[in-house]
């Protein structure tokens, strides 16, 4: 069961996505908060899979959010579901550490798919964000450094969603051989986690 946490400060629109994931047996609606504070304390008590975050809110916006519960519960989840694609808006949710970006506008079967592929580890963005990403968003690309032909199997991997078991399975590696390899890569091209590896990866064309 996927456990997910709405926060949106349109009531009518938090009702509607309930309404909509109450017909999947899969995903629970654990809680519903009105703006990023909100969602934080609310992820803080109810510990969900999934927090499905709308940007621009009133008094802590959904970059605030979306910051404070990736540094207090880095293993949740954060989907950002929102009008908005501008390159302002796409990078202060990158910035604040998303797992993924899609928009309202999508059909509902498509939010749902896009719920369980970042509960599953796969980071999700549409097409819009995709290429804003590439142009735009931080962190910049970097030509000059140079990387291994394991280390850019690294990043195609982590852009897949695997996880560094499945990695090491993959390339018939030691976990902790992953573990330390990535962490070296972090390091090398100044980045702070998996999904800055993901962007990445996006802009200079590894995937």
């Amino acid at each position: 069961m996927i456990k997910i946490l709405l926060a949106d400060d349109v009531k009518i629109i938090r009702s509607g996505l309930k309404a909509v994931l109450a017909g999947e047996d899969s995903i629970c609606v654990v809680g519903e908060a009105s703006n990023g504070k909100e969602a934080y304390e609310l992820a803080v008590r109810t510990q969900p899979d999934v927090v499905l975050m709308d940007m621009r809110m009133p008094d802590f916006d959904g970059g605030y959010g979306t910051k404070e519960i990736k540094k207090k519960l880095p293993d949740v989840k954060v989907l950002v579901l929102t009008t908005f694609d501008d390159k302002e808006t796409v990078s202060m949710a990158m910035d604040s550490g998303a797992d993924g970006y899609i928009l309202k506008e999508m059909d509902n079967d498509q939010i749902i798919n896009s719920i369980k592929a970042v509960a599953g580890g796969i980071n999700v963005f549409c097409g819009n964000v995709f290429r804003s990403i590439r142009k735009e968003s931080q962190p910049e690309a970097k030509p000059d450094i140079q990387l291994t032909e394991r280390e850019t199997d690294f990043l195609r991997l982590i852009c897949d969603g695997c996880d560094n078991k499945e990695i090491a399975a993959k390339l018939f590696l030691a976990e902790g051989t992953v573990r330390n390899g990535i962490s070296r890569l972090l390091e090398k091209l100044h980045l702070k986690d998996r999904t800055q590896l993901a962007v990445y990866a996006i802009k200079n064309n590894i995937v």
